[in-house]
């Protein structure tokens, strides 16, 4: 069961502000004018007064400026381990309404190289995180481990081979446009896909570890048909005989653009770490 913690919130700043309300204009002066001694508000009113405020507050910060989240998967290792605690700039890719997600104020579009917090097309209700590696109109394919991107492969340097943090994989640093940041790839190659065009309105990402993510290259496998964000890529199939169907982050489903860790909290039982405080590359 997931909880939509943006709709318990919206809620309970509506009831809360609504007692408020009916507090300033109505409640207050019949305590005043009454001719009993006790003219203290009920326990309604008061905790409304003093949780409003502060609910209205949260609800402000949290849904037009600023949202932390917790990294619950190692999908965007090395650049972000389990238990990062991250800031994500929530009116980057425009000002949207809380629980309905609907833009009301365009700004900036998704960059390539963007970390992008989204909600995942399959079930709306988990919010993924993931690199943008194409947007409309990008040819994109991937081969021997090697993003090309227009045609042209991304620059890429081999850091290390069999890293202490990830034995079986090699480090990379890869450069994609005005971004500069690390991947893991296993020595062999493991999936490759042909060339594909990000169609208007939708995103393509990846994970910076790049065996280990379930982003636009796997979550739409199985799909029958273009539904979600899932496209069926004409002319290819595997080899099996189905279809090959990537999907695609819709505009609609954008959250906002990661840009800073801010903790590290890996269990309930240890200690939060402010150590590794750093801006997202």
């Amino acid at each position: 069961m997931h909880l939509d913690f943006s709709l318990i919130l919206v809620l309970a700043t509506f009831v809360t502000g609504l007692v408020w309300l009916l507090d300033k204009l109505v409640l207050k002066k019949r305590r005043a004018a009454s001719r009993f001694q006790d003219k203290k508000p009920g326990l309604v009113v008061e905790y409304s007064n003093s949780f409003f405020p502060v609910l209205a507050l949260v609800l402000i910060l949290r849904s037009f400026l600023f949202e932390p989240f917790q990294i619950p998967s190692g999908s965007m290792l090395p650049t972000l381990k389990i238990g990062d605690f991250i800031l994500v700039n929530k009116f980057s890719y425009g000002v949207r309404l809380p629980v309905v997600n609907k833009k009301i104020i365009a700004m900036d579009d998704p960059s390539p190289g963007d970390v992008a917090v989204f909600r995942y097309p399959l079930d709306e209700r988990l919010n993924y995180i993931k690199r943008v590696v194409g947007v409309a109109g990008d040819k994109i394919s991937y081969h021997n481990s090697q993003l090309q991107i227009n045609g042209q492969p991304l620059e890429r340097q081999l850091v290390e081979k069999s890293p202490v943090e990830s034995p079986k994989e090699d480090l990379w640093q890869e450069n994609l446009a005005e971004a500069s940041y690390s991947v893991y790839n296993y020595p062999q190659p493991t999936f490759n896909f042909p060339e594909i065009t990000v169609p208007e309105g939708y995103y393509f990402v990846m994970g910076d570890n790049r065996d280990h993510s379930n982003d636009s290259r796997f979550w739409c496998q199985g799909q029958p048909r273009n539904e979600a964000g899932c496209l069926i890529i004409p002319g290819y199939v595997n080899d099996r005989g189905a279809p090959l169907v990537m999907g695609f982050v819709p505009e609609e489903n954008l959250v906002g653009r990661a840009f800073a860790v801010w903790m590290h909290w890996p269990k309930l039982l240890s200690l939060p770490k402010f150590g590794d405080v750093r801006l997202i590359e």
